[in-house]
């Protein structure tokens, strides 16, 4: 999310400086006016001049907060909410009996401030590690309106269905990640502890190895005499592309590579789709304002690549422009997505059809989830069987010229 540097007065005068996360600037600034701060001024603090995201390690360590604890949380604020127990009791029962310590210290935090006479949402708006802007908007809606009950189970059932993706994503990708994994493993101990016997064998007749046999032996050297050089080499990769992807260039250009996968770029594209059009139907059903539900669409995204496209979009509606128009020239939407909201613009129902999208998508993921260990075996049988050849041409071809020679000799 984008970082904003600002600087404001508080209620008393006091002028005050510091850094905001919002998905964009008005969000930003409204945000610190829930939190009591008149900003006078809001300028983009997390890009470089080369338009990078700054490097945060504090950031990429820290573990967001797990998907179940925030589903049980909004279960259990509705369950009080819808039985009359006051707020701030809920909240300080709440924090007193969760286990996960980022939510128990945020619900403390939160529990302070609505003691100073803070409203829900402005407290929990402090804590964006915790509570995502949607959450806080979601909330504030339900404040206003009141009818937070109905708020915090919309958030339970969008927040259960999210998880229940993730799960089958998971579970979808376990095989093929367990043959790889196998078949890398099998492969270092067979370069490290087998090859080199049979290197030494070969060498003790003196035969003239073929070609695979000198690239396993070669192999089997390297990783023997570079095993440390190559672990660095690996974890240091990964660490160069995690803090690669943490740059706003970096990250836009792989979550848009990831739309584009072979095999399951499709299922990830169907898979976003159904995500925006819960979240913005879910936004609009609740009465949040339209640029600010795109807005707060595009940040639950995850997605930098369509966020980006998204918060572009917002921009020309703002400027004048319609949705359906906005959607065509953003190039992001599958052809159904844009049949559907240009039916809802003109009916009045965007946030009905939007719906019914999101549940059409989810059931076609689903579908392609449980099928797709069944497209990526034959994949996974040629890599497979390829190492397979290699290693036993490599071994065998020797063999039977030593044999021969043997023979040869009798």
């Amino acid at each position: 999310m984008p970082n904003f540097r600002y600087q404001g007065r508080q209620s008393d005068g006091k002028q005050v400086t510091g850094d905001v996360d919002a998905p964009t600037e008005e969000l930003a600034a409204d945000s610190l006016i829930n939190r009591g701060i008149i900003p006078t001024s809001i300028t983009v603090g997390g890009e470089n001049s080369s338009g990078l995201a700054n490097f945060d390690l504090a950031k990429m360590l820290t573990p967001s907060l797990p998907l179940e604890v925030l589903v049980i949380f909004c279960r259990q604020m509705y369950s009080l909410t819808k039985a009359g127990v006051p707020l701030l009791r809920s909240i300080n029962g709440l924090a007193s009996n969760t286990e996960n310590k980022q939510l128990k210290k945020a619900l403390e935090e939160v529990v302070s401030e609505l003691t100073n006479g803070r409203n829900l949402s402005a407290s929990m708006g402090m804590h964006s590690h915790v509570f995502s802007p949607l959450f806080v908007s979601m909330i504030s809606v339900g404040e206003n309106t009141g009818r937070l009950d109905e708020v915090l189970l919309q958030l339970s059932n969008y927040y259960e269905q999210e998880l229940e993706t993730r799960k089958r994503i998971k579970s979808a990708m376990r095989y093929p990640t367990f043959v790889i994994a196998f078949v890398v493993i099998a492969l270092g101990i067979l370069n490290y502890f087998v090859i080199p016997q049979f290197a030494s064998m070969f060498s003790r007749f003196g035969v003239d190895l073929p070609l695979p046999t000198r690239i396993l032996i070669g192999t089997s050297n390297f990783v023997v005499s570079y095993w440390g050089a190559i672990l660095a080499g690996i974890f240091g990769s990964l660490f160069a592309f995690k803090a690669w992807i943490s740059t706003l260039n970096g990250r836009e250009k792989w979550d848009g590579f990831r739309l584009k996968m072979p095999i399951v770029g499709s299922i990830v594209t169907r898979a976003q789709m159904a995500r925006f059009s819960r979240t913005f139907a879910l936004m609009l059903k609740s009465g949040v304002p339209l640029n600010q539900s795109i807005a707060l669409s595009a940040e639950a995204m995850g997605n930098k690549y369509l966020e980006l496209r998204l918060l572009a979009m917002k921009s020309s509606i703002e400027a004048g422009g319609t949705v359906s128009n906005t959607a065509i020239n953003s190039g992001i939407f599958t052809p159904l997505v844009i049949q559907m909201i240009s039916v809802g613009e003109e009916t009045g129902r965007i946030d009905e059809l939007l719906l019914e999208v999101a549940d059409f998508y989810d059931r076609e993921v689903d579908y392609d989830l449980k099928t797709l260990t069944a497209r990526i075996e034959p994949i996974l049988l040629v890599f497979v069987s390829g190492i397979v050849l290699i290693l036993a041409l490599g071994i065998f071809l020797p063999m039977w010229g030593m044999l021969d020679a043997i023979q040869g000799k009798g």
